[in-house]
Formats: C-alpha cells, sequence, structure tokens
C-alpha cells in the first residue's frame, strides 16, 4: 500500500514540474520581471538604462545617448585624475564666448563631449558652455535629439584638485527647426540649431550631472526620480548607489559667495542676516559651505539639505550661472528630488531662454529653504 502512495506522489510531483519550470521560465521571461529584480542599489548604470527602455520610460535612441554620455563622463574622470601629471593643468590661452578663460581641460573635455554625441547618431544638435552657438550635427551622424551641457563646471578649481563636474540636459528635437543641410545656408542653419536648442526646462527629457572628486559619481533623472551611480574603477562600470534621492524639505546649511555681499539687494542682505540668527524658525544659525563649483556645491545640497545661491547683483545684474546647460538641468533634478530650483521671484523651469548662454539669478535646493528666500525678494 504505501509502494502504491509513494508511486502517485511521484507521479503527481513529475507531473507539476514541467508546470512549474514553464511559470519559472515565463517569469525569467518578463522584461518587467527582470526589471523589477534587477533594479535597486548595485544595479549597474548600463544595465539600469536598458531597464528604462524595457519599461518604455524611454525609448532605444535615448538609451544611447545616455550610454554615450556615461562613457564621456568616465573619460573626463580619467581625465581630471591625470591632469597634474600629464601637463594639462593650467590655461589654454583662449577664452571662451562668455569672456571667460578657458583651461586645458575646459577644451579637451569639450572635445570629449562633443565626439561621444557625435558618434552616438542619435543627437542632431548639440550646445555647449565652450561653443559660441550651438552645433549641428551633420545628417549622416544626426538624430532626434538636442543635448546641452558645460563639459567641465568649476574648472577654476581644477589646479588645487577640488571637486569638479560635467552638467547636461537633454530635449526633444522640434522638427520644424531640424537644419536642412541640403538647402540652407550656414546662417540659415545657425538658426534653426538657436530655435531648436532654445526651450524652457520643462520641455526637458532628461537631466543629469557626474562629479569629479574623492569618488566619480553620476546622477541622473529621466523625470521619474533621481539616482545616482559611483565608479567602480575596478571594473570600469557606474553602479547605483544612491536610490531615488530626495532632498530634505528644509536643511540649515547654505551655500553662497559671501564676498559679494557688499554688492548685493537689501532684501538679499536681509535674507543672509536672518540666516545666521536661526532663520524663519530661529534657533541655531545655519552653517556655510561653500566650495565654489555647482556640481559639488548641488550634490552636498541635494543629500543633506539646504540651500545654494548665485544670486545677481550690482555687477552681474542676472549673476553668472547659464540658464540652459546650468541652471534648467539642476532645477529638473532638484524638482525630481523633491527640492525647488527658483531665480527669487521665478521658477528655473518655466523661463523661455531668449539666448544660448543667458544668465539667470539661481538658488536651489530644499523647497523651505528656496520658499524663504523668496519671501524677502
Amino acid at each position: 500500500m504505501s509502494a502504491c502512495i509513494s508511486a502517485s506522489v511521484t507521479r503527481a510531483r513529475t507531473a507539476r514540474a514541467p508546470a512549474a519550470r514553464r511559470a519559472a521560465s515565463k517569469a525569467r521571461a518578463s522584461p518587467r520581471a527582470v526589471a523589477a529584480r534587477a533594479g535597486g542599489v548595485g544595479t549597474p548604470y548600463t544595465t539600469w538604462i536598458l531597464q528604462q527602455e524595457m519599461q518604455e520610460n524611454i525609448d532605444g535612441e535615448l538609451a544611447v545617448v545616455l550610454s554615450s554620455i556615461g562613457l564621456a563622463c568616465k573619460q573626463i574622470a580619467s581625465l581630471v585624475q591625470r591632469a597634474g601629471l600629464a601637463g594639462m593643468t593650467g590655461l589654454a590661452g583662449e577664452q571662451n564666448v562668455q569672456g571667460e578663460d578657458q583651461k586645458k581641460l575646459d577644451v579637451i573635455s569639450n572635445d570629449v563631449f562633443c565626439n561621444v554625441l557625435r558618434q552616438s547618431g542619435r543627437t542632431g544638435v548639440i550646445a555647449s558652455e565652450e561653443e559660441d552657438v550651438p552645433v549641428a550635427v551633420e545628417e549622416t551622424y544626426g538624430g532626434n535629439y538636442v543635448v546641452v551641457f558645460d563639459p567641465l563646471d568649476g574648472s577654476s578649481n581644477i589646479d588645487a584638485a577640488v571637486s569638479t563636474g560635467s552638467i547636461w540636459g537633454i530635449y526633444e528635437s522640434d522638427s520644424s527647426c531640424i537644419p536642412d543641410f541640403g538647402s540652407d545656408d550656414s546662417a540659415k542653419v545657425e538658426e534653426k540649431c538657436v530655435m531648436n536648442v532654445c526651450q524652457p526646462g520643462s520641455n526637458l527629457l532628461c537631466a543629469g550631472y557626474c562629479m569629479y572628486s574623492s569618488s566619480t559619481i553620476l546622477v541622473i533623472t529621466i523625470g521619474q526620480g533621481v539616482f545616482g551611480f559611483t565608479l567602480d574603477p575596478t571594473v570600469g562600470e557606474f553602479i547605483m548607489s544612491h536610490e531615488n534621492i530626495k532632498v530634505p524639505d528644509s536643511g540649515k546649511i547654505y551655500s553662497f559667495n559671501e564676498g559679494n555681499y557688499a554688492m548685493w539687494s537689501d532684501g538679499l542682505k536681509k535674507y543672509m542676516d536672518s540666516l545666521k540668527t536661526g532663520g524663519k524658525d530661529g534657533g541655531k544659525p545655519y552653517s556655510a559651505r561653500y566650495i565654489g563649483s555647482l556640481v559639488g556645491d548641488f550634490h552636498r545640497t541635494i543629500l543633506y539639505g539646504g540651500i545654494y545661491g548665485y544670486p545677481g547683483d550690482a555687477k552681474n545684474p542676472n549673476g553668472k550661472l547659464r540658464l540652459l546647460y546650468e541652471c534648467a538641468p539642476m532645477s529638473m533634478i532638484a524638482e525630481q528630488a523633491g527640492g525647488k530650483g527658483s531665480t527669487g521671484v521665478a521658477r528655473v523651469l518655466d523661463i523661455v531662454p531668449e539666448k544660448v548662454h543667458q544668465r539667470v539669478p539661481f538658488f536651489v535646493g530644499s523647497k523651505n529653504e528656496v520658499a524663504y528666500l523668496e519671501s524677502f525678494m
């Protein structure tokens, strides 16, 4: 009797086994199931990009662009680390369109970004801090996306080995503004490139930055949260180290260049004085932390909370930061992390650029801290 029962149980288990294997195989074959299991801290950047494509958060074209940017950041990180040994510190002997002295690494980093984006075959127009006007990618290599970037923010600190970074934003190309290389003359091509680039930050599909410091960290948003990836030099890949970053609603750290205090407006002076007596709620005074590198100061702000600001003053009424490829991408990241980006009187992402290198006052960080500043402006 026991032998019959044993045989029956064995047959039942054998019958169930193929069904179980089919179910397991189906689960393995489901892209969404794979993405759900593979996501989170420890996920390689390239894998994360593929997951976003499988979940239809981005298309294959944008996935290629994001991969190319990751490659550019690795190359620049290597250059920054070897700059002092390879003779890449110091000035290049030229000025950019804003009249700023270009560092050697400014020029090299700009070439790196331009080359990888051009070779990706997915970008139609690129605009850089280091270029006078937006550059149309030749039709043979052209694609659907507009990429704006600052290839090496904070490069004035490079000789002192202080943190620097790259910033970028990606827009969808406006089909009515795509240059026709066959019939448009050079002036018309340039005009259409400018029209394609000058979009409000609210149109951004993606924004990110890469910080080159004690570690190399790439932070990115595609409009569904903010994720950070740290470069693991042993495998040459960015690995997710910060999942779904959220900036605290408040934070008692401010990051301003107070050397310009005498040239600030009365409202801004009163705001700064209030921070030193505890701010809106009183209590412990705020702490000052200022690196002088937008990427470095911003990264600390979104992790610890507080506010970063580069206001206008009597000498530079609109400040020094560029709307298109610095303020707008950083504001998108801040808002996706639960923070806020403002000019002091308006939301940065609502501003339509009038020119490629337009400057605006910039305040970004914890939403309560930015709102408190706005109450003085």
